[in-house]
């Protein structure tokens, strides 16, 4: 569960576990800062929502420098990937979304494989609407255990699995 810490930040923060992959660099464990309440739902700030607000940069703690903050570009961030435990879930929207199983195939060569959760109309409801739907950067695919945040921009291509 998320742990609110206090920052330099005027709006109080919950501090989530995350790990960070970046153009031209491996995976980093640290944690990510999200703001305690926002008006477009109920609970904290999500990773997603987070990486989707307008500013271009976000604080990152890595986990072998607990006493750095980096300002990490949202530009070059590939993928965010945090517990699922840490993201509070609506079971009433759940319940009326389609979930549809893919795979990305992400400009560095890796892999992703996960669930992605179809918040939209039965009528425009495929994956290919999913990736469409939104001008924000970022999406989410999720696991069992964890919700990857994926930049568009570093997506090759997505392949369906259903």
């Amino acid at each position: 569960m998320p742990n609110a810490v206090s920052t330099g930040f005027a709006i109080p923060r919950l501090a989530i576990p995350a790990l960070l992959l970046q153009t031209g660099g491996g995976k980093r464990a640290g944690e990510i800062y999200v703001m305690e309440r926002v008006p477009q739902h109920a609970g904290h700030e999500t990773a997603l929502d987070m990486l989707n607000r307008p500013e271009g940069f976000f604080p990152f703690r890595p986990k072998d420098d607990g006493k750095a903050v980096l300002l990490v570009t949202k530009a070059r961030t590939v993928t965010l990937t945090v517990p699922r435990t840490t993201t509070p879930e609506d079971p009433d929207r759940l319940s009326v979304a389609r979930t549809g199983r893919l795979e990305l195939m992400l400009a560095d060569g890796s892999r992703l494989t996960g669930s992605a959760t179809i918040e939209l109309p039965q009528h425009h409801s495929r994956l290919l609407d999913y990736l469409n739907a939104s001008a924000e950067p970022f999406f989410a695919i999720t696991t069992a255990d964890e919700i990857h945040v994926v930049n568009r921009a570093h997506v090759l291509y997505a392949r369906p699995e259903d």
